[in-house]
């Protein structure tokens, strides 16, 4: 299977390079009177190189990139990025996976599942699993994507790829600023816009100066509730966006420059983006049937999620003669909510159970809060002079406190518990731990230390042919208590789980510059994430046959991941053409699995996947004011072993040759801006129309969702008239589907005005697939927004 996988693989490296090359040579011819392209200067191998330099592949979305795709957020701007692919779960939730090594969906009870793309803001790690930071992009010099495994220089958790929002620095020379101001309106929905601002101050001229930046967003609702008694709120999912960053740059002495920098940021989004096809209180077998339109849901409470963000760090750098000394503090404060309206859920166990009707209608608010507390620091030397050998080499030391605790208070609960099953239940069942009413109380809080060593190394063999390599050596330890308890959960109290890894992971590259405009690229390198250990299974919400199935998991191992690529770079006055083909060969790739009737969700690990495939950006200037891009990768993700589940059935949907999730096959983005000159009322300007396009193509949320008879839900819960017999039945291969963004400017010399319209054709997507109590309670699809007016003007200063 393997070699039959590394001849596909050859293939594709031979198509991508011959269509390279071929490329090179038709535009040769003109390279002389084209205008030549800004050249993009990235850090992505912890120095400054042109992205044209870095031996592998990489993309770079600039500023003007931003702004040309009206990108808004980082899964926006995913599609203008080969191999990159953001699921989105709802708000602040989003899903990230580079070239196709995907877990699958992730869900926010999962707290102790590590991530498989690293994030970082400048220099500092904010990845969080589950839940990505979403950053504003205002005021970003711009966002680096790195493919494949980034472990050398960036650690656990880049098992896939590395993403890096790179910020403007301060400007010690001169004073510069700009504002700007947004106003949109959603087709269906309400209105939303946002402000901001930048202000750069020089100190003390060419030795200090101070950059802030600080923003607010409204974000416009669009997704409509049906509520008890025939009640209806519009657009319920409306939010905001608050926050800044201030950064200080001192240079006390030519040889030495501080950075300390605050950002802070705090999402508060009043609901989810989920529109829903079933709801244990209204479908279509109820005695009062409903049938849901698009982007409708069933609430009896108000949902939201909230995000508090105050990260400090400290960047020191000390350059000596021929080396430079590099050291990045950071610590990171996290407050995330997760309010859900788990009504549905909780009402789907009461049926079971045999409650009066009454406590079936019952409100139930579900509550996950996440605190996080992150302290990293990283120290390293790196050369700087002219010689054929060029290193780096540091250390690297983490220590994570989160504290995880999910409670669902749902008023009345414990007196109708002792009716029913005896006084006293609630409170043998609480064990004097679990809050009264809430029939379900979790706390998990963990301590994370690491510990690594990494170094690299490239020497030029002549003056085209370069090789690196480099190497991590990481020690991990973690440590969590386990309390669950309630009518719900496991009878847990205190239970200590501890788990531990070390390793070593390689990277060797090869770079050849085969002309002065086309450089080849190899690479070999390993990636890992680290294991864990899964949650107490809820037991007593399991049926016989799931309790058989899931109860036996507890502790995964690390997985792992080698990489194998080939690629090339051509750059021209009129264009640039990068591609890259590549394989990766997974070991105990982590699978997460909706354990059915549990409500919970556990990770075990799959012994072979494999990811393989091409991708391809293009960036061109064929005429003067016409600027062309091109994104797109074709791919291969999928699983090379079956896993076989205690009753002999293929578990979860882990089949040799079955797809894995959150991965589309095929994926682009183009891009096309016209810039023209335009005069009004006799001031010169510049003007220009955009128009960027995105496809995504079909993918599925969960491995099992592959499965026959996977969209086949019945519910078994005789309520409200349905008899509990009847099934919903629901493709869950999530359709490919398009979007087109246009806008029109003017930029006059410190002005820029700006008329926009996303999503064109109103495509109502489904971006991933909700499924609450394996089904039983809620079924319901994530959308994107509807198709979106707007209008910007921006002022520098």
């Amino acid at each position: 299977m393997r070699h039959k996988n590394m001849i596909k693989y050859s293939g594709v490296s031979l198509l991508a390079l011959s269509l390279a090359c071929g490329v090179t040579a038709a535009a040769s011819a003109q390279q002389d009177t084209a205008v030549e392209f800004e050249e993009i200067v990235v850090t992505a191998t912890k120095r400054a190189s042109s992205i044209q330099d870095v031996p592998f592949s990489i993309n770079a979305q600039t500023q003007d990139d931003i702004r040309r795709s009206g990108a808004k957020s980082l899964e926006d701007l995913s599609g203008n990025v080969a191999g990159l692919m953001i699921q989105n779960l709802g708000p602040g939730q989003s899903q990230v996976a580079i070239r196709g090594v995907s877990a699958g969906q992730i869900v926010r009870d999962q707290p102790g599942v590590k991530e498989q793309v690293g994030v970082y803001l400048d220099e500092s790690v904010i990845s969080l699993s589950l839940f990505t930071p979403d950053l504003d992009l205002y005021d970003l010099n711009r966002v680096e994507t790195l493919r494949g495994p980034q472990g050398t220089l960036f650690g656990s958790g880049s098992v896939g790829g590395t993403i890096r929002y790179i910020t403007n620095q301060p400007n010690l020379e001169e004073f510069e600023g700009n504002v700007e101001a947004d106003l949109n309106t959603v087709s269906g929905g309400s209105n939303g816009g946002h402000v901001k601002a930048m202000a750069n101050v020089p100190l003390s001229e060419g030795s200090s100066a101070l950059r802030v930046v600080a923003y607010h967003t409204e974000y416009a609702g669009y997704i409509d509730a049906h509520r008890p008694n025939g009640g209806y709120n519009k657009n319920v999912n409306d939010g905001s966006r608050t926050g800044g960053r201030v950064a200080l740059t001192v240079k006390p002495t030519e040889n030495i420059t501080l950075t300390p920098r605050v950002i802070y940021q705090e999402i508060d989004m009043n609901g989810f983006n989920r529109q829903e096809v079933y709801n244990l209180y209204a479908n279509p077998f109820m005695t009062e049937a409903t049938v849901f339109k698009e982007r409708e849901q069933f609430l009896k409470l108000r949902e939201g999620f909230k995000d508090e963000t105050l990260i400090l760090d400290l960047t020191a750098e000390v350059n000596f003669e021929s080396i430079d000394l590099t050291s990045v503090t950071s610590y990171t404060d996290r407050d995330i909510l997760v309010s859900r309206d788990a009504s549905a859920l909780t009402g789907s166990v009461s049926v079971d159970l045999g409650f009066p009707t009454a406590a079936v209608n019952f409100p139930s608010n579900l509550r996950d809060t996440t605190k996080v507390e992150q302290f990293t620091q990283e120290l390293r030397l790196s050369s700087n002079n002219d010689s054929a050998l060029q290193w780096i080499v540091g250390g690297f030391y983490s220590k994570t406190d989160r504290y995880y605790e999910q409670f669902l208070p749902t008023p009345g609960y414990d007196a109708v518990t002792d009716a029913v099953l005896g006084a006293g239940t609630a409170a043998a069942v609480g064990m004097g731990v679990a809050p009264t009413d809430s029939p379900f109380y979790s706390v998990l809080p963990y301590t994370l230390e690491q510990v690594a060593i990494f170094g690299e190394a490239t020497y030029d063999i002549s003056d085209r042919m370069h090789l690196t390599a480099g190497g991590r050596y990481y020690d991990y330890k973690e440590e969590r208590s386990v309390t669950q308890v309630g009518l719900f959960g496991n009878g847990v109290v205190d239970q200590i789980d501890t788990t531990s890894s070390n390793g070593f992971t390689p990277r060797l590259l090869a770079s050849y510059e085969a002309s002065d405009t086309v450089t080849i690229n190899a690479q070999v390198s390993k990636g890992f994430r680290l294991g864990g250990v899964n949650d107490p299974l809820n037991t007593a919400l399991c049926n016989a046959d799931d309790l058989k199935v899931f109860g036996g998991f507890q502790s995964y191992d690390d997985e792992s991941l080698w990489n194998y690529e080939a690629g090339v770079k051509v750059s021209g006055r009129k264009f640039s053409l990068n591609a890259a083909a590549f394989y990766t060969d997974i070991k105990n790739l982590q699978v997460t699995l909706d354990a059915g009737s549990c409500s919970s969700r556990i990770s075990f690990n799959v012994p072979k996947a494999h990811t393989q495939g091409i991708e391809l950006e293009f960036k061109a200037r064929p005429v003067e004011g016409l600027d062309f891009s091109f994104a797109g990768s074709l791919l291969e993700a999928k699983f090379d072993s079956t896993v076989i589940d205690s009753n002999g059935a293929v578990l979860g949907g882990v089949r040799e040759d079955n797809r894995l999730a959150s991965v589309p096959k095929f994926n682009f983005g183009t891009t096309a801006t016209y810039s023209f000159p335009f005069e009004v009322a006799g001031d010169g300007a510049e003007a220009y129309f955009s128009a960027t396009f995105q496809h995504r193509g079909s993918l599925f949320t969960q491995p099992s969702d592959q499965e026959p008879g996977a969209g086949v839900f019945v519910s078994g819960l005789a309520f409200g008239g349905a008899p509990g017999t009847d099934a919903t039945t629901l493709d869950l291969e999530l359709d490919p589907y398009q979007t087109l963004n246009l806008s029109f400017g003017i930029n006059w010399e410190d002005l820029e005005f700006m008329a926009y319209v996303t999503n064109v054709t109103d495509e109502n997507a489904n971006l991933s697939f909700d499924r609450e109590r394996g089904g039983r309670a809620r079924l319901g699809f994530r959308t994107n927004q509807p198709r979106t007016f707007g209008m910007l003007i921006r002022k520098h200063f």
